[in-house]
């Protein structure tokens, strides 16, 4: 069975992450039926900084407003099997621990968790405190997934783009998706 999923972009740094999660979802159009995405209040404003304007990848999906709580995947009854939210601030993996549901982003996690779907978190953040910690032992405790935007280095990335996708890949294969990408084997 294919997916339905969301990708939320938050405003943390690291737009490139959410950029090459949409560019590699494109070419794994075979795995999933619908694709929904949110863009949170300072996304845009990180997305064209960090990325010099760079258009979104043209991938066919619903965009949907941050305040929008008509979208399908604000309710449980909705068959939305993932959210992947990359990059997740601090801001949002808190409001999503405390379970403050004040815009679609937290009310589509508080959706995932009490469903007990897949919610991965791509944070972006460093150093943590411990107050970022405990929020991250919480939704932990909750059934998300933290997956921290830290690239690997195994198969020897040659442009910023290769690092990236390390963290790309390892998240979308968390979720199920068939992906080429390289796999320690533990051989020198």
């Amino acid at each position: 069975m294919k997916k339905k999923l969301v990708i939320a972009v938050t405003g943390a740094s690291g737009a490139i992450y959410a950029k090459q999660l949409l560019e590699k979802l494109n070419t794994l159009s075979s795995q999933w039926d619908e694709c929904a995405v949110v863009f949170s209040a300072n996304a845009r404003d990180i997305w064209n900084f960090e990325l010099d304007n760079a258009p979104m990848p043209q991938i066919p999906h619903t965009e949907y407003k941050p305040k929008d709580f008509y979208a399908p995947f604000a309710s449980g009854s909705s068959d939305f099997s993932s959210l992947i939210i990359c990059p997740c601030s601090m801001g949002t993996l808190g409001r999503i621990a405390s379970g403050v549901s004040n815009d679609l982003i937290t009310r589509a996690a508080d959706v995932m968790l009490k469903e007990r779907r897949q919610l991965i978190l791509v944070t972006r953040e460093t150093p943590l405190s411990l107050i970022h910690l405990q929020n991250m032992k919480l939704l932990t405790e909750a059934g998300a997934i933290i997956c921290p935007a830290s690239p690997s280095f195994y198969q020897k990335p040659s442009c910023i783009e290769d690092l990236v996708d390390t963290v790309i890949d390892r998240v979308l294969s968390l979720i199920g998706f068939e992906v080429d990408m390289y796999r320690w084997d533990g051989k020198k």
